[in-house]
């Protein structure tokens, strides 16, 4: 494993970048990372805890947390709950 040097965070990700299977990687989680960040980003603008957005979804904290933190494959009746919840509209775009 080669050592890598770096001085913050954008110097880092240029340089696993450069590796073309970490690329591939990284570009194959664009949609997931795209659904995490959104959900995240909505519930910080509405100053809800993981806990209220799970109280007004119906559901635990836990599978907020699960959703938040990419270890789950929530479906999309679940996500379309979530953006209700959160005032929101999912969309799903194949393009």
């Amino acid at each position: 494993m080669r050592k890598l040097k770096f001085r913050n965070f954008d110097e880092l990700e240029k340089e696993l970048l450069a590796d073309p299977e970490v690329k591939r990687l990284y570009d194959e989680m664009e949609s997931e990372y795209q659904v995490i960040s959104a959900v995240i980003g909505k519930r910080l603008e509405k100053k809800m805890s993981q806990k209220d957005l799970a109280d007004r979804v119906g559901t635990k904290q836990s599978a907020i947390s699960r959703l938040e933190s990419g270890n789950s494959n929530p479906s999309i009746q679940f996500l379309d709950k979530v953006a209700k919840a959160l005032d929101s509209q999912l969309q799903i775009k194949i393009v």
